[in-house]
């Protein structure tokens, strides 16, 4: 998906309708009853060869107050700020009502990407209505029928450049992940250090209230996000270019993520998936925990999410300038880390205070450190010495009496380092056996804590005699066929 387009408008105006269309299926409710959408439903649109994600909102209403129809036009707000093109959706056969003015005001101030289109505009009886739409001040109306598919074309001509530029953007902010590694490589790769082009991208995430925004702030030096002591004041996810003591870095801020059971609100929500975007586009990601509550449900969550994409992790616990018993506290802090998130055994646990800044030296460095380890490449001589070594010191089980083999092992990825190991009756081997190589992995090649891809691949019986047929010496073939087989044996 290379773009995210909302379409907005009044209610009653066709929004569902359209939205139907682009993902190919009536997922959302159509009547003709105004407000029947009432929450944000998010689709995958195609529309030729673009592929993008669509978002159908609520009718705008003229209200701003906590009502449900307030509560609505907040929402659809958050998707326009969220979304990379907004599709401004009038009512041709009505013309252009007040509203629909207020409301090309706001979106002109809200988004850079917006495209009005004049709905229901079949027929003469429209051609009024879209003359009209020129005066919103939004370029050229785009003349559709949801209903019956016409004016498609004309849409997706001016999506087509917006999506090249939007893939372009994402190419940029995209981080290089499973880096193949040269088949038969033997030396160890050199790190790729960031630069100024490329910096090195981090994402900062925990529960909300956690102090995410204040560390940010304290480690571009000044005071460019928002903070405050109410839960929640992030609402996405925020991008800021820094240079941390030395390092070129990208840190995205993003908004707080609670447990699902208390994620009601429909802005929250997201808040969260916005967040979960951010650790996609991040190397190293920056578990933040509250030092008086750490580990709870969510934090294991999301540590487990930014090791299941893929990315180095480093966990810092905050607030440690209000900690009283600092050597006890993080005795604690480590047992449950390594009780709680086995799977990233061995990752920095560092202590800092994003409202003084104590600690940032030891952040910086443990994240240069799993950034290092992300990075690592083993040679392939190195690595079946120590696959002979784990054998030989534990070998694996003989399930139903067949032996099975590891035959050699090799590194084919980086960032973060995968190894696929052949071996005979390779569905046959534990998860148990797979993790006490894994462990080894870290132990004897020095990868704290991050993420290690390993595959099994069956290689087969190499047996070169299996299967052969094998010629019988003349000599012999008289004295063991027919009659002369029995004189054969007795002799």
């Amino acid at each position: 998906m290379s773009f995210t387009l909302a379409i907005v408008g009044r209610p009653n105006v066709g929004k569902s309708t359209l939205f139907n269309r682009l993902v190919g299926k009536k997922l959302a409710l159509v009547d003709d009853t105004p407000g029947v959408t009432r929450d944000l439903r998010e689709g995958a649109a195609r529309l030729g060869d673009l592929r993008f994600t669509v978002i159908d909102s609520a009718g705008l209403e003229d209200v701003t107050d906590d009502s449900l129809q307030g509560r609505m036009r907040r929402l659809t707000e958050r998707a326009v700020e969220m979304a990379d093109v907004c599709l401004f959706v009038i009512d041709a056969r009505a013309g252009i009502t007040a509203s629909d003015r207020v409301f090309a005001d706001i979106l002109r101030k809200k988004n850079a990407h917006v495209i009005l289109a004049a709905n229901k505009s079949e027929g003469r009886a429209a051609d009024a209505g879209v003359l009209e739409a020129w005066e919103l001040g939004l370029g050229e109306p785009v003349r559709l029928s949801a209903e019956h598919g016409e004016g498609m074309d004309e849409l997706y001509h001016i999506l087509r450049p917006l999506s090249d530029a939007f893939a372009e953007r994402a190419a940029e902010d995209a981080p290089e992940v499973d880096v193949d590694v040269p088949e038969d490589s033997e030396e160890e790769g050199a790190i790729r250090l960031p630069t100024e082009a490329r910096p090195l991208q981090i994402a900062v995430i925990g529960r909300p209230n956690a102090g995410k925004s204040t560390l940010i702030n304290k480690i571009i030096g000044e005071d460019r996000l928002l903070t405050g002591p109410e839960a929640g004041i992030t609402r996405d996810a925020i991008s800021v270019r820094a240079d941390f003591m030395g390092t070129p870095v990208r840190i995205f801020d993003t908004a707080g993520m609670r447990k699902k059971a208390k994620v009601t609100g429909k802005l929250e929500k997201l808040s969260v998936s916005d967040g979960l975007r951010a650790v996609r586009f991040a190397e190293v990601v920056v578990v933040l925990l509250d030092v008086d509550i750490p580990f709870e449900q969510q934090d294991l969550r999301i540590a487990d999410f930014a090791e299941t994409e893929g990315r180095a992790v480093v966990v810092a616990a905050n607030k440690w300038d209000l900690e009283e018993e600092k050597v006890e506290k993080l005795k604690t802090l480590r047992e449950a880390f390594e009780r709680l998130l086995p799977q990233l055994r061995g990752a920095p646990l560092v202590t800092v205070s994003a409202k003084t800044g104590k600690g940032l030296d030891r952040l910086h460095a443990a994240i240069l450190k799993a950034y290092e380890v992300w990075n690592t490449r083993v040679p392939t001589a190195r690595l079946n010495q120590w696959l002979s070594a784990m054998t030989e010191a534990h070998p694996p089980p003989a399930p139903g009496g067949r032996r099975i083999r590891l035959r050699y092992a090799t590194q084919v990825k980086t960032r973060p380092p995968g190894f696929v190991i052949m071996t005979s009756h390779a569905d046959e081997l534990p998860d148990s056996y797979s993790r006490y190589l894994v462990n080894g992995l870290r132990d004897d090649f020095d990868m704290p804590g991050t993420p290690i891809r390993l595959t099994f691949r069956d290689q087969g019986d190499k047996n070169p005699f299996k299967n052969k047929k094998f010629h019988t010496p003349s000599r012999l073939r008289k004295h063991t066929e027919g009659k002369g087989r029995e004189d054969y044996r007795k002799r």
